[in-house]
């Protein structure tokens, strides 16, 4: 009950902070210098004030939950009292009010939301009109800040993303935050250039990845508590993975870190090092140049990896299901690229493990479209397709479906090649 209420006001802030969305929150992506939006006045006050006043219920049943394992140790130490004094409870609210986040405070507002209402993206064009170039996508539900509207044509910002949007596309005014309400998510960028991701929340667990400043993140659980973590050790650790961790010394040193999803797998990250937000999924940018930059000088190939990154792209926003093969109604990683490659009569593994020990390893600074990514902890166990200008595309987790992200949101392990 009260998980399903933490989600509900959840759900309520991510509405209002809709303006987190389109800031560029996360550090200055290297792929150019691209148009970002500036704050407006817009968002009604009666609406901070409820989401000031929702914070700060969460902020006491966090506490409270924390409390509650204070409490279950003393007991067992000392066979006192279950309960904590209200002096103490109250002096540790006062103290988590002190440390809310400061972009909690809705200090940026913005005039006019928009949220792409389709079932899988929506052209970005740099002109309004069918005929004008497509310079970015938004995938489903991704949301934007929108300037005008004129004969059908939405000139709006979402992200790094200018342009125009056919406006019956758009969920607008009270319909797109009772949308948001719905779909934002709590999020995190890196604010350094790679952070170290860890198996458990610690400096002496094991590397599990590095993650970019380029792209964001998924939050699992921002407040780390002694009993979720037991939980989670005894689920999904070995023995041996505590093997060189001093236990106390991380369980009292939870405050400092969470849990972060990346594509469909559990890491931790240290809160010093990443910046918190609410938002929508934003625009991702289209330079189809970079295509015809990188590809080879042999007009066949060229053309050929350049139809294998269009036909790619059609499936952007489509489920993500493990195990699944189906470009539209849900595939996992690994079935995504074997399906694209084999609609041009190449055959792949049905594995991202075997896909890399199947394909030709190239360097970074050889990549081209069509490549392959692969990348994990130990192993192989996530694989995307390089589309040109520093960006890949892959079916990256249940959440986002078939996504684009830079190709460097985490490091790659592997780039193999399939086509010669």
């Amino acid at each position: 009950m009260r998980n399903n209420m933490y989600r509900k006001n959840i759900k309520w802030i991510a509405a209002v902070l809709a303006a987190v969305l389109v800031t560029g929150g996360a550090a200055t992506i290297h792929a150019g210098t691209v148009a970002t939006e500036k704050p407006m006045a817009g968002i009604n006050l009666s609406l901070d004030k409820y989401s000031d006043a929702v914070l700060a219920e969460q902020e006491k049943e966090e506490t409270a939950e924390k409390n509650m394992e204070v409490t279950a140790e003393q007991v067992s130490v000392k066979n006192t009292s279950t309960t904590v004094s209200k002096e103490t409870t109250d002096s540790s609210d006062k103290k988590t009010t002190k440390k809310r986040d400061s972009h909690l405070k809705l200090n940026l507002k913005y005039d006019r939301l928009g949220v792409a209402d389709v079932d899988s993206y929506l052209n970005v064009r740099n002109k309004p009109g069918e005929s004008a170039k497509v310079i970015g996508k938004m995938t489903k539900h991704s949301g934007c800040n929108i300037y005008t509207i004129n004969k059908g044509w939405a000139k709006i910002v979402s992200g790094k993303v200018k342009g125009y949007v056919k406006a019956s596309y758009l969920a607008k005014d009270h319909e797109a935050e009772e949308l948001a309400k719905k779909i934002a998510n709590l999020r995190i960028s890196v604010n350094t250039e790679t952070l170290n991701v860890r198996y458990l929340p610690s400096t002496d667990a094991g590397i599990y990845d590095q993650i970019s400043e380029e792209d964001e993140y998924d939050i699992y659980k921002k407040n780390l508590t002694k009993s979720w973590l037991k939980n989670y050790i005894a689920k999904n650790c070995k023995k041996s993975d505590l093997k060189n961790i001093n236990t106390g010394k991380m369980y009292n040193n939870l405050k400092n870190w969470m849990c972060i999803s990346i594509d469909n797998e559990k890491a931790f990250v240290s809160k010093d090092f990443v910046k918190v937000t609410f938002n929508l999924d934003r625009a991702v940018s289209i330079k189809s140049s970079g295509i015809a930059s990188k590809t080879s000088s042999d007009n066949s190939s060229s053309s050929s990896l350049s139809s294998m990154v269009n036909y790619a792209m059609q499936f952007l926003g489509n489920p993500y299901v493990w195990g699944g093969t189906s470009l539209t109604n849900g595939t996992d990683c690994s079935g995504f690229v074997m399906r694209i490659y084999e609609h041009f009569g190449y055959s792949l593994p049905r594995t991202s493990a075997a896909q890399a020990g199947a394909t030709r390893t190239v360097s970074s600074g050889d990549v081209r479209p069509g490549d392959l990514f692969f990348y994990g902890s130990g192993g192989v166990s996530h694989v995307a397709m390089y589309i040109g200008n520093g960006q890949i595309i892959h079916a990256s987790n249940p959440r986002t479906g078939i996504k684009i992200s830079s190709a460097y949101y985490r490091t790659p392990i592997k780039i193999g090649r399939v086509i010669s």
